[in-house]
């Protein structure tokens, strides 16, 4: 079996994605409880590709009821066996649900105090008689980026790097790969904190978030190996490309840098096992 990336397939044709769109639209426009629907995500914003999924708002007048989640289920039952169904369990107004042919489908749905808090950017609207998001304002204003969620952050990549002696000492190899995920989802954080693009999308999005430097940077990690060398030179590989970052980061927004955290983390370092901060952060 091959698995060259030109014959991955996209999640579904594009005709079968406006098949669904139509059918929804037409089970529930009828429907006298539910005041609203559009798309959001990927689709709502003009983001989406092939492999995109399904992003519904529903604007109804009880909101997240069982009447409303069963309605829904029964629109997206038209189109194919529902074969993973999450009802409201990561938020009490999201439904999940992947169909047979692998069709990922999410909706929100609000009320319309709820949807009133909303912006009318990254939706497109399928009905929507009463004007409830029409009326919503184009955009937000942007949040600024939080020197405290920066700083915290920095500190937290210490606190993981500090712990490497211990992960050494008990041989507790496969644990250390874990912590290397955690340290490389702080660099992704960065990396598109530095880029400030206004829609993210969803958490399958990166490569359009980062630049080609960024991505190369990203590229030049070590592979993740559970023995004990390896997993030394990577916690410092990581630590380069981190944190001369991250401190140019903190100077930008103005974030305290832990000058003592770092100087005691690097001491407890050298002390246990060895080893000096990597040449780029000295």
């Amino acid at each position: 079996m091959s698995h060259a990336a030109e014959s991955d397939g996209p999640q579904a044709p594009a005709d079968d994605i406006d098949h669904t769109i139509r059918a929804i639209t037409g089970a529930l426009q009828a429907e006298p409880g539910i005041r609203a629907l559009a798309l959001s995500g990927s689709h709502g914003a003009g983001l989406a590709d092939a492999y995109s999924d399904l992003d519904f708002l529903v604007v109804a007048d009880d909101g997240a009821t069982d009447a409303i989640a069963t309605l829904w289920r029964d629109a997206l039952g038209q189109l194919g066996e529902i074969v993973l169904w999450r009802d409201r369990q990561v938020k009490s107004t999201l439904i999940n649900a992947i169909t047979a042919a692998w069709l990922r489908v999410d909706v929100d749905i609000a009320t319309p105090e709820q949807a009133a808090q909303r912006t009318k950017a990254g939706l497109r609207i399928l009905f929507d008689p009463d004007g409830l998001l029409e009326a919503l304002p184009a955009t937000a204003e942007r949040q600024r980026p939080s020197p405290g969620r920066l700083q915290w952050q920095i500190e937290e990549f210490f606190r993981v790097l500090g712990l490497l002696p211990l992960a050494m000492g008990r041989a507790e190899y496969f644990n250390s790969v874990t912590g290397l995920f955690f340290l490389r989802n702080l660099i992704v954080d960065l990396l598109v904190e530095e880029t400030d693009t206004p829609y993210r999308g969803g958490v399958l999005h990166l490569n359009r978030l980062i630049t080609a430097e960024q991505k190369k940077a990203l590229a030049a990690l070590p592979p993740l190996v559970a023995e004990r060398d390896a997993l030394i030179a990577n916690y410092l590989a990581h630590a380069a490309l981190y944190l001369p970052r991250a401190r140019r980061r903190a100077r930008e927004l103005g974030a305290d840098w832990p000058e003592r955290f770092e100087a005691a983390t690097w001491a407890h370092l050298r002390d246990t096992l060895g080893i000096e901060p990597p040449a780029a952060i000295r």
